[in-house]
């Protein structure tokens, strides 16, 4: 009987396609069968129609959470592809026989030893024996270079036959290897049984495999208790920067860029092509970066790139003769000149496109459709855009839908980033709370098409899985902080029947809080949605008497909350701040309440005085404290008789906010120079260690302003005060104050 003829590849191999489609020609068979899922038979139509451009990948997925994927790209040079279309344009017959993608999806769970580490050392080991360059400079001189379908052809063979050596004995790390290449034998067999003359097949796999199919008439396997899991298959877009190595696909290559102009070579027939394009290409990249760089230096390059690769037995320059040329005659000896240049010359920024509609769920159509819509399918790059968002309504365009179109791209990125989706991120920006205004930096990759179909068990568009995102998120939240979160995220995405879910939930957990921080926490990102949520559409009513609720609890228990160490201070200082931002900012809230809570705080001596003194500096700033009395709380707070932690305590809290109303304020600073030249020399040390850290929120020039009001205070000249204060401490000096730290207070 006849054999099929076995074809060996490289997953990503230029020459393999190009002398795979010669190959093909002269044996004209009936049937290819390609490594590649048995199940992916199905989109063969999709991958080959017009509008197909690679690279592209087929993603797996399964439907369960969690989900699992595993894709399967290919670019325009792969092997694979080639062989596809090569059948597609002569009506024959194709089919992919590699293990069904349900069963690849269910191997994590039945062959959980290490394969990837047993793949690496193999490849390590395959490094050694190619010496410097390491196999992947070795497959481009031997495979890439060989300049006929017959060197070509045995240089594979002899390539996978030696990898094979390597593995031999070691099939323990390879259980997944061995179930694939039974499964492919027998598919070849069923084959031949169906009727089809083995003579008229070709079969297409990679090198490493043709050894282990060419005894496919023994094959009698059974594959019914082959495990399995369900799984669903798309088309995706994929992109060059990740099927290089660089982005850790194992079956990929360094430079797919690169690898493009080798197959552009073999199709123009023009050997040399891929070196002088290459060098052309980093040229003019370094030029548009600013760096001059003369036809004369290219020639110079292409030159020493040939003289390097006949040095080193290459009928061709390999990529890295193409590399030391550049590096010599383009970088004038630096590599870090050129290697920005070399990375886009050699992985490069392309990205597949596919049909409308193609093998894609609802969500993804749905994305893409969404893109198009908002004009934003132009960012679907892999270079990473910025775009300026204006919420307002744009009154000089005459439809509603262009008015109002940078509000609707804020809620469409905003869902996508609710749902994890990797293509848009927000940059903070200059405004406050970001009220109308928005900057997001916008980049497609993947990893974005993959977690849109992970997102499709969540819903069947954008909105619809965002809005089951969010319920989740509410179920799930233990605290008011977390549901108030999603609040503000509903505003953000411009979905109104998710935020009045989770204010519901958050009515019914706020009975119980009593957490000031949570309370506060919560008021602020209410308190931001009222006063903004008009920029967004968003009703703030519903929220209203809530915030008014939590306001109002904050107020009971703020006080009690305020008998706490200094290690719990900060907390309740921003949880203070948060709630009197939210006060100054409706006039709905009680006011009184706050204000009698502040007083509270600021007068009792049972509390943490660092509170105290906050609580002053809020009265302070709001214009409820006058001279008088804060000089009258001063001379109580910084009094002989307070002690000194308690008394420097004090006055690091005060001087927290509204510093310069501080400074102007000159009776201050006479109550603490009478203060400290009251202290003994140990009470002086422990009062210095705290005031030390008071005055470390300063600035230069408030120091300046200090200095020149105690200069005053003591009858010094103020600017030789200030002087004296902003010297630089000797070496003995800094020593004392260094020890301070050590200070012993007699805990």
């Amino acid at each position: 009987m006849d054999n099929p003829s076995f074809f060996g590849i490289r997953h990503l191999s230029p020459a393999g396609a190009y002398y795979l489609r010669c190959f093909l020609d002269v044996k004209q068979p009936k049937l290819v069968l390609v490594e590649g899922p048995a199940d992916f038979n199905d989109i063969l139509k999709d991958i080959t129609r017009k509008e197909t451009k690679p690279p592209i990948a087929v993603l797996a997925y399964t439907k369960e959470v969690p989900v699992r994927t595993i894709l399967y790209p290919f670019a325009e040079y792969s092997p694979e592809y080639q062989a596809i279309l090569w059948c597609n344009e002569r009506n024959v017959q194709f089919r992919f026989i590699d293990l069904p993608s349900s069963t690849f999806l269910a191997m994590p769970e039945c062959f959980p030893a290490n394969t990837d580490e047993g793949r690496t050392n193999v490849y390590m080991e395959l490094d050694k024996i190619c010496g410097d360059d390491g196999h992947e400079i070795f497959w481009e001189r031997t495979l890439e270079q060989a300049g006929s379908l017959e060197a070509y052809h045995k240089g594979a063979k002899n390539f996978g036959a030696n990898l094979r050596n390597l593995t031999e004995g070691k099939e323990d790390n390879w259980a997944e290897t061995v179930l694939r290449e039974a499964y492919m034998r027998q598919q070849i067999k069923d084959a031949v049984t169906s009727g089809i003359n083995p003579g008229d097949i070709v079969v297409v796999t990679g090198s490493y495999h043709v050894e282990g199919l060419k005894s496919w008439q023994d094959s009698n396997e059974n594959f019914k208790g082959m495990p399995e899991t369900e799984a669903v298959h798309t088309l995706m877009p994929y992109s060059y920067y990740r099927l290089s190595t660089r982005a850790g696909y194992g079956a990929g290559n360094k430079a797919p860029a690169y690898y493009s102009l080798l197959w552009e070579g073999f199709k123009r027939n023009e050997p040399g092509y891929s070196s002088y394009s290459y060098l052309i290409k980093l040229a003019a990249y370094m030029r548009k970066a600013g760096s001059p760089v003369s036809a004369a230096s290219v020639i110079e390059a292409v030159r020493l790139a040939e003289s390097l690769a006949m040095l080193r037995n290459g009928s061709r320059p390999s990529l890295r003769d193409l590399r030391d040329a550049a590096v010599t005659c383009i970088g004038e000896g630096s590599f870090a000149a050129i290697s920005l240049g070399m990375a886009d010359t050699e992985i490069g920024t392309v990205i597949g496109t596919l049909p409308d509609g193609v093998s894609r769920t609802s969500i993804q159509d749905d994305f893409y459709r969404q893109l198009k819509d908002l004009k934003l399918e132009k960012y679907r790059s892999a270079i990473c855009q910025d775009i300026m968002l204006d919420l307002r309504e744009n009154r000089r365009v005459k439809s509603e839908k262009a008015a109002f179109i940078d509000l609707h791209r804020s809620f469409f990125l905003h869902q996508s980033r609710i749902l994890n989706i990797k293509f848009a991120g927000q940059v903070n920006t200059s405004q406050d709370n970001a009220t109308w205004q928005e900057h997001w930096m916008l980049q497609w990759t993947p990893e974005a098409e993959i977690a849109l179909v992970e997102s499709a068990l969540k819903g069947d568009t954008i909105a619809s899985a965002a809005s089951f995102e969010m319920k989740e998120r509410v179920e799930n939240a233990t605290n008011m902080g977390q549901i108030a979160l999603v609040i503000e995220d509903a505003c953000y995405c411009g979905m109104e029947k998710a935020a009045v879910y989770a204010t519901a939930a958050l009515q019914k957990i706020a009975v119980d809080t009593i957490s000031v921080e949570d309370l506060a926490e919560t008021a602020q990102r209410l308190s931001i949605i009222i006063q903004y949520g008009n920029i967004r559409q968003a009703n703030p009513e519903p929220l209203k008497p809530i915030l008014s609720q939590l306001f109002y609890r904050a107020c009971l228990v703020l006080e009690g909350a305020c008998i706490c160490d200094d290690a719990a201070s900060q907390v309740i200082i921003d949880a203070m701040e948060k709630l009197n931002s939210a006060e100054l900012a409706h006039d709905f809230l009680d006011k009184k309440e706050w204000l009698k809570v502040l007083e509270n705080i600021a007068i009792h001596d049972n509390l943490n005085t660092k509170l105290s003194g906050f609580a002053a500096a809020i009265l302070l700033e709001r214009g409820n404290m006058d001279t008088e009395r804060l000089r009258t709380e001063v001379s109580r707070r910084l009094s002989a008789g307070t002690p000194a932690s308690l008394g420097a305590g004090w006055f690091e809290g005060l001087a927290m906010k509204n510093k310069y109303a501080l400074i102007a304020r000159l009776s201050l600073w006479e109550s603490l120079n009478i203060y400290l030249t009251s202290l003994t020399d140990e009470e002086f040390k422990r009062a210095l260690v705290f005031l030390r850290r008071a005055f470390a929120g300063f600035s230069a020039a408030e120091k300046d302003e200090i200095a020149e009001n105690l200069g005053e205070i003591l009858g010094l000249d103020g600017r030789e005060t200030s002087e004296a204060v902003n010297t630089v401490l000797d070496e003995s000096s800094q020593e004392i104050i260094d020890s301070l730290g050590d200070f012993d207070f007699d805990f």
